[in-house]
Formats: C-alpha cells, structure tokens, sequence
C-alpha cells in the first residue's frame, strides 16, 4: 500500500473536535434496520459452524462509518478490514469531484475515525483515496464481504464491480448501495448490466440494497429463506429475474439486532447524600462508644499521636 494512501487528514497527535457518538443512533448515516438485519445475517452465517468462510472485510465508501462500524463487530482473530473513502481529498476527475461536494462537504477522515473508535479500540485499514486504487492495494481473492457504497457514477460503479470480482473469495457476499435510486442511475446502470453479462448472482434485495456473490447463490438463498420464515416481522417473496430466482425482503417494522455498544459508557454524575442535621451537629452517642473503646485498646503512644493529630 503506497504511504500517501495511508496518510492522515489531520496530525494524529492533535485532539479530535469531532463530537464523541454517545450510542449507534447518534453516527450519522443510512443504515435502515432490514439491512442491519442482513448484513448480521450475512456475516454471522460467514462466522458460524455450517457457513464458516474465511476472509477479509472491505467497504468501498464510508461517509462517517456507520456501516463500518457494523462490519467491525464481525472482524475475527487475523482478518483485516479495510475501508476506502476520499474523506474529502480531490477526486480524480471533474464529475466525481462535483459529486462528493454536492452530497458529502461535510465529510472528514477525522469524523470517521472519531466514531469508529468510539465502538472499536483500534481502526481498520483506511485507504484515502479513489476507489480505483482498491485492485493494487488489496490482496487478490481475499475478501468474504464487500460493501460497496462509493460514487455513483455509472463508470466509477463499474470499476468497483470489477473489483469485487477480482477481491472475493469463492462464495464472499458482495453488498451494492443505491441499486434502485432515482438519484444515481448509474448505479442501476451498472450493476444490473454485470448481473446479465458479467456472471454477478442475485442472492437478495432490500429496498436500497442488493446482496450478491460471483459464487453460486443457491445455498445463501435456500439458507437465508429458512431464516425468513421464523422472522414475523420481515415479508420476503421471490422473483425469477433472468432465469434466476431472487428474494425480495422488506419490512416497515424490521426489529434490528442488537447495536454496537460504545467502548465506554456515558459518565454518570455520582448522586452525595446531603447529611441530616443530626450529623452536621457532630458526632452521636455511637461515634463516642466507638471513640472510647479505641481509646482502650489502642496503645497510650498511638492514641497520643492520634489526638494530637486531630487537635493540629
């Protein structure tokens, strides 16, 4: 990976000004709950006995790291995640440039990295740059999930689509953002076009995800179907979309797994209990007892000492 990639926005040893998220609720972001529900799905069938897969995260936009902070829950002993962002540095061509003004100004390295260590003690692997540089610093064939949710340019979406391609390993899920968006065609445009040329597989939609893999789908479809049908508060039907069967799933009321929890909790102010009367006025009969009972037993030497402490 070039050092220039790696560098940060900011000098690491100033303070941070970017305000502390008290909980998964305060990071800015879309992230709605049927698609936390898949993407818990996803990476838990990933980690578990009967779909382990080994392999690396890798997340091609990250705003301020709501999604990623997600992903990093997931992270096992020897993988490395790593995430790509222009986190506000000149994009590679006038189109992009406009882009990232008009819809992420407010965007920093230091913002991301605020929130994410929030939630993490140690940060991923931050790329600063365009995602066209992802094929030459990621290793070939590595990666288990990808979470794509860069440009939208119709070209930009293309490469990362190639990309994914070239990262995954046999059966890694990869996660495209904006499929279906009326404000990025482009996105539409091109991963639609690699799923009826390209040999991308349909495992599922959300209303503003699509879930692929360049492996075979069937056994993610057959799994994630039985785990549907014990969820009441998800629908889900199946279309056949160029001879291939695809799982709608959707849900208003989608109750969405458990958040990443803060690695230290809200301070809060410890309550004194305001003293009675009683012992504002001074000592009672019980300090008195107690007081002459030292008195007794103590040796004549310590209790001197002890007086004379008290009285100075």
């Amino acid at each position: 990976m070039s050092q220039a990639a790696r560098l940060p926005v900011i000098d690491p040893a100033e303070p941070s000004t970017a305000p502390v998220p008290a909980g998964f609720k305060d990071v800015k972001g879309w992230f709605w709950n049927v698609d936390q529900l898949l993407f818990d799905w996803f990476l838990s069938h990933q980690n578990s006995g009967d779909g382990e897969q080994l392999g690396d995260l890798l997340e091609l936009g990250a705003y301020m790291g709501k999604s990623a902070i997600f992903m990093g829950g997931y992270l096992r002993d020897g993988e490395e995640f790593t995430v790509c962002d222009l986190f506000g540095s000149p994009a590679e061509d006038a189109s992009n440039s406009a882009e990232t003004q008009s819809s992420y100004a407010t965007l920093t390295r230091q913002a991301f990295e605020t929130n994410y260590l929030a939630f993490h003690p140690s940060l991923p692997t931050v790329i600063q740059a365009p995602t066209s540089v992802v094929g030459d610093q990621v290793r070939e064939a590595s990666c288990r999930f990808i979470h794509v949710d860069a440009s939208h340019l119709y070209e930009h979406v293309r490469g990362d689509i190639e990309a994914s391609r070239t990262l995954s390993v046999p059966g890694a899920v990869v996660v495209f953002d904006d499929y279906r968006s009326e404000h990025c065609p482009g996105v539409a445009a091109a991963v639609w076009g690699a799923v009826a040329t390209s040999g991308l597989q349909v495992v599922c939609v959300s209303g503003t995800k699509l879930y692929a893999t360049w492996g075979d789908p069937e056994p993610l479809r057959e799994a994630l179907r039985v785990w549907l049908e014990g969820r009441a508060d998800l629908w889900h039907g199946t279309d056949e979309i160029a001879g291939q069967p695809v799982v709608r799933i959707g849900g208003e009321k989608a109750l969405a797994p458990a958040p990443p929890r803060p690695l230290r909790a809200p301070k809060v102010p410890v309550l004194t209990a305001v003293p009675s009367q009683a012992q504002r006025s001074g000592p009672g009969p019980r300090s008195k007892s107690v007081r002459r009972l030292a008195k007794d037993l103590l040796p004549p030497i310590v209790t001197r000492a002890i007086i004379a402490k008290r009285r100075g």
